[in-house]
């Protein structure tokens, strides 16, 4: 009676939180709606106006001079206004200005705004977000719910380094109180480039926080230009002086927590940039992307966290302290990538070829940053940071797909004996350049740690286990371990950049551990939608042997052949000796040289296009038709019914298409997956090529290997056995149900076992 009245309360206590958000959603959706019908009243004005206009303007005349100016929608240019007072009572005057025109952009139709791509509202998703059309500048804006009090959330969004990986300072210059209790703060921020192709940009502002007649909290922000009397910076090296036209965040409480309006207006001086890059500073969705959901899946992750208690993980490590490490290798990586001088980065001469940068970093700050520790007894003599860099354009290959495929198949491009240093660099004393006598570090097993802002980043270990033996062997670990930062992985997110970043660490995994982040970030520059699949890697294996122009078929005959464009940044950073940065930095030279041609292996054989002779069969190879036939027959034989009902389609396309996860385990000692079908891939999260290295016992829970240990005698006699249902894992850890499962043995022409069958039935992410 207790067990049941506590579930009742449980789900009445679930359903009146569902209730809540329903009914903020719904409060969010009235208020876009009337702006919608606002929107639409000022353009059927606008229509009529211009429409009178035009019939009652004689067109005889016209003028062709350079000065003349077209006005079209919003793109009007402004004349030349005199310098604005930037005096305390002037600072307020634009204050007030900045509020009014912000409120416009965020519940009004100062700016035309359209649903972001691929976005589509409801209670689970992270709000409602548009992006601009047509305005000056790019321009972003998001609302949403988060369970957070409207105090906290301003605190933690106007710390903006805190949860914007892109800033790297924000200096407060000035602090005015108003009369209505507001206050008038002025602010340097500078923002990382994001690639070694562009050039940082810096922001002189002006913040405004207040509090508006509903009890609302805003906070507003533009640019200062065109000022006098008042604070200003000159510009300084190695930065873009950018412009923020009035943004900022619009707080209201409501039951439960706040509902919180973004918007996002930046003009980031495009032409300063190669043209090639210009895609990345004029897009909307990139800056709502990077920004302006950003701010929002920070909140609900803190929001997350205070719900939870702050509870630890598996790992023993709270959610606070697993964000701050993911903060940390994100900043780690920007800071490398920029390389600026007054951190202590300094460049070294090149070998004759441009292609790749090196930068070294002495600093004291620096090196005690990396907190390097004693160990065995040798103190760290690591005295410099060598960092080497590099840039490059990829074609018709997504981002997301290339870095799933770095990411689960490291071997491709990494050398282990490049990790093994880099890890014994950080941790010990005695260490010798990347070679021969070091440790083989093979077998590599992912330990995923948390995902992080509502699945849009996942923060993982991995364990490179040693299985050689060294000289060396009473210093180095038997095991190395890296911290690895992965995002940008769901290619149905357009305009989102991919992300690899990693560093070692050692067993201890202390919060303050040293870390040196390297890695890289491929940015979409045409955010198109190409019908990609994450399975395109079918036959990847062959194509990479054989150089991609032998390429077996595409899983997704489908997709089309567009011109999609990337551009993919890679820094690597290793600890040395000051005596050994010649050397040190010729290796690094040499390891990003090869690394990049790895990458334009691998996308080359990703490509749609990598086939040249445009092979369009359907799914598959030979062997995959014959074993698609064997698992079809089996089944039948087995169980007495047909698996599905065989029609005009191949029986590999039926298996292909089944609504059930289906996958086959070899069998072997510790058996792995030879082969799934898209919903098998699906519920693991992985592609046909990573899932050689999924074993089965790692995707079981506890229940389930027990379950399957009972059955496995009836499964080799009888040919079948019925499983329960029960939860097993993806790859990426995430906890799947099923209702029940079905495992059959697979005979061959032969009649012999070749492999098992499993479908798991009704099976969704908890």
């Amino acid at each position: 009676m207790f067990r049941c009245r506590e579930k009742q309360r449980k789900e009445a206590s679930r359903l009146q939180t569902v209730n809540r958000k329903l009914s903020a959603m719904n409060k969010l959706l009235m208020e876009e709606n009337d702006r919608l019908q606002k929107q639409v009243s000022h353009l059927v004005y606008e229509n009529g106006y211009f429409r009178q206009h035009t019939q009652n303007t004689a067109l005889a005349t016209k003028d062709t001079s350079c000065e003349s100016a077209v006005t079209n929608g919003q793109h009007r240019l402004t004349p030349q206004h005199p310098p604005r007072d930037a005096s305390p009572a002037g600072l307020l005057s634009i204050a007030e200005e900045t509020l009014a025109e912000f409120l416009s952009k965020a519940t009004g139709t100062a700016i035309e705004w359209v649903q972001m791509p691929g976005m589509k509202p409801g209670p689970d998703s992270i709000g409602i977000v548009a992006i601009s059309h047509g305005c000056t500048g790019v321009a972003a804006r998001a609302c949403g719910l988060v369970a957070l009090e409207p105090t906290r959330v301003v605190e933690i969004l106007k710390d903006r380094p805190s949860w914007f990986r892109d800033c790297r300072v924000i200096d407060i210059l000035n602090v005015l109180p108003t009369a209505n209790g507001g206050t008038i703060e002025i602010l340097y921020m500078q923002l990382y480039a994001p690639t070694t192709l562009a050039t940082a940009r810096d922001f002189l502002l002006l913040r405004y926080t207040s509090v508006t007649e509903d009890g609302s909290l805003v906070v507003c922000e533009r640019s200062l230009t065109n000022t006098q009397n008042g604070p200003s910076i000159p510009s300084v090296p190695n930065f873009v002086r950018a412009e923020m036209l009035p943004s900022g965040y619009l707080i209201r409480p409501c039951e439960g927590g706040s509902i919180i309006h973004i918007v996002d207006h930046l003009n980031l001086e495009a032409w300063s940039v190669p043209e090639v890059l210009r895609p990345l500073y004029e897009s909307s969705t990139m800056l709502a992307q990077k920004t302006t959901m950003m701010a929002l899946r920070q909140l609900r992750q803190i929001a997350l966290e205070v719900s939870q208690s702050g509870a630890p993980n598996s790992w023993g490590r709270r959610p606070a302290a697993l964000r701050a490490l993911s903060q940390r290798l994100g900043r780690g990586f920007n800071e490398a990538l920029n390389g600026f001088s007054d951190e202590g980065w300094s460049l070294m001469a090149n070998d004759g070829v441009d292609d790749v940068t090196i930068l070294v970093n002495s600093s004291p700050e620096k090196l005690m940053g990396l907190n390097l520790p004693i160990t065995n007894g040798y103190p760290s003599v690591s005295n410099a940071v060598l960092c080497a860099k590099a840039s490059m354009l990829l074609q018709n290959v997504p981002p997301a797909l290339l870095l799933r495929f770095l990411r689960e198949h490291r071997s491709e491009w990494a050398d282990n004996n490049i990790d093994a240093y880099s890890a014994a660099a950080v941790k010990l004393g005695p260490c010798s350049l990347p070679g021969g006598r070091i440790g083989n570090f093979g077998g590599q097993v992912i330990l995923p740690l948390a995902h992080m802002i509502e699945h849009e980043e996942l923060l993982e270990v991995i364990k490179m286990e040693c299985v050689g033996h060294c000289p060396e062997e009473s210093l180095m670990p038997r095991d190395m371990f890296l911290l690895q930062l992965c995002n940008g992985m769901d290619e149905n997110a357009v305009g989102m950049c991919a992300e690899l970043i990693f560093a070692p660490i050692d067993a201890s995994f202390a919060d303050d551990a040293p870390l040196l982040p390297s890695g890289f970030r491929i940015i979409p520059l045409d955010p198109i939608k190409d019908g990609s699949s994450p399975n395109r890697t079918l036959d990847l294996a062959s194509a990479l042997e054989i150089g991609g122009s032998g390429a077996k078929l595409s899983s997704n005959h489908n997709a089309t052949s567009g011109t999609a464009r990337s551009v993919m940044t890679i820094a690597f950073e290793f600890a040395c000796e000051s005596h050994m940065q010649e050397s040190v930095a010729t290796i690094a030279r040499q390891y990003v040289r090869s690394v990049i041609a790895s990458v334009q292996r691998v996308a080359s054989a990703l490509s749609p296009n990598m086939n040249p002779n445009g092979v369009h069969a359907p799914l598959g190879t030979p062997e995959a038709h014959i074993l698609a036939q064997w698992i079809f027959r089996s089944y039948s034989c087995y169980l007495g019914v047909e698996l599905f009902k065989s029609g005009s389609e191949s029986i590999l396309k039926s298996l292909w298409n089944h609504s059930d996860a289906i996958m086959c385990c070899s069998l072997k000692a510790l058996p792995v997956f030879t082969f799934a079908n898209q919903a098998g891939l699906d519920m693991l999260e992985t592609t046909l090529v990573a899932l050689q290295d999924i074993s089965l016992e790692k995707v079981l829970d506890e229940h389930g290997r027990k379950g399957l240990f009972t059955e496995f005698a009836q499964i080799m006699q009888q040919g079948f056995a019925c499983l329960q249902g029960g939860v097993c894992s993806s790859s990426m850890g995430r906890p799947v149900s099923y209702e029940r499962a079905v495992a059959w043995k697979v005979l061959n022409e032969e009649e012999n076992p070749h492999c098992i069958c499993f479908m798991f039935i009704n099976w969704s992410f908890v």
